[in-house]
């Protein structure tokens, strides 16, 4: 577990392109090279993307039932188009692309949608692949991705602010406060990782294939702790801690007592109480400088239990022989001075010519971040 200071250094002011709606790109800093622009707008509630062969990119909603494809028809690098293929669902934030189909989350199944790519126009059908997972709302959100094993990679919340979900009277499932994979040709669920609060963002090291996610920490132990997480998982069903102990050594008030801190895997880096790490996405892309490629971004989605907003930005974290060694602001300026916000980010998805795109779905928009020498 480290603590690094959040450095500011080497942030400098962006070109941006201006959007209908008013999008206050021109708040926004970056690192001297990159600038960013709107890729689309007009996506309800955007949360986790993914692309297709065809080059369209797919987004989940939060709480509007919706999912959308996003079209760049002229390949100009500007998506004219945001088409609805479903709506009615419920909670699909999350979803992943395999094979030309298009997998969805729900709160309790996942969905696939064939052959997306020749369908979206045609209120496509979706599928049941998974389901008989949990169907409490809290914490229900689902990012989902196929791993490099090819199983499914399925998170389950915690139903709660701060509960034990084995063995108590209301809630008792073990999927509860866990990451799990799906064999989705047997149905064979596994383990990935346990004492898992809230994750909404995952990825695998490209060079060690380990698996990363973020977790959210609990409310209302003050405002400045506990510490939301970034963990790295070395070994399948390996427990981080939840709800016994935050951010390594912090024991629960509630449920830390009798319990010991070395029993359980501690975060590769403690964040800022509240900052609400969703999406987290290792760079791979060929269009930003060669040191790129060991960056994590990481979306900070902002506070809400705090008596003074923190979060709100896209961070990178510097990663070498799998320890983060650096930890400080990539975009920066969604929230302003008199401590009020404009956007929100949720998830980034790198595009086939290297840049970068950033899902906000509180501006329902998506930004595209492009470097240039």
């Amino acid at each position: 577990m480290k603590k690094l200071a959040l450095l500011t250094l080497g942030l400098a002011a962006l070109t941006f392109t201006s959007s209908s709606l008013g999008l206050a790109l021109d708040k926004l800093s970056l690192p001297d090279g990159f600038s960013i622009s709107v890729y689309a707008e007009n996506v309800k509630n955007a949360r986790q993307m993914a692309i297709g062969k065809t080059g369209i990119v797919y987004v989940g909603s939060r709480g509007e039932g919706k999912v959308h494809a996003v079209v760049d028809e002229n390949k100009d690098g500007i998506a004219e188009k945001v088409v609805l293929i479903a709506e009615g669902l419920t909670m699909p934030s999350g979803l992943t692309y395999k094979d030309g189909d298009l997998y969805v989350s729900e709160v309790s199944q996942i969905l696939k949608y064939e052959n997306i790519d020749s369908t979206y126009t045609k209120s496509p059908q979706g599928k049941v692949v998974v389901d008989g997972l949990p169907s409490e709302k809290h914490h229900g959100w689902k990012n989902i991705d196929f791993g490099p094993d090819g199983w499914l990679y399925v998170p389950v919340g915690a139903p709660c602010n701060i509960c034990e979900t084995v063995n108590d009277g209301k809630f008792d499932d073990p999927m509860f406060s866990s990451i799990l994979k799906v064999d989705l040709s047997s149905g064979e669920k596994q383990w990935v990782a346990k004492g898992v609060r809230n994750s909404v963002g995952f990825d695998w090291h490209p060079q060690t294939k380990e698996l990363w996610f973020s977790d959210n920490g609990r409310d209302w132990m003050g405002d400045d702790i506990p510490p939301c997480e970034i963990n790295r998982v070395s070994k399948e069903g390996q427990h981080f801690g939840y709800p016994y102990f935050h951010g390594g050594t912090i024991a629960d008030p509630e449920f830390g007592e009798g319990k010991k801190a070395s029993d359980y895997v501690h975060p590769e880096l403690n964040l800022g109480a509240h900052v609400a790490p969703l999406g987290i996405h290792f760079y791979q892309g060929s269009q930003f400088p060669a040191e790129y490629k060991k960056t994590l971004f990481v979306a900070e989605h902002g506070s809400w239990n705090r008596s003074s907003k923190v979060g709100y930005r896209v961070m990178m974290a510097m990663v070498e022989n799998n320890k983060i060694t650096d930890y400080r602001p990539f975009i920066d300026g969604f929230l302003n001075s008199d401590d009020t916000a404009w956007g929100r980010p949720v998830a980034m998805l790198t595009l086939p010519d290297g840049s970068l795109l950033v899902s906000d779905d509180f501006a329902d928009a998506i930004y595209k971040v492009t470097y240039s020498k």
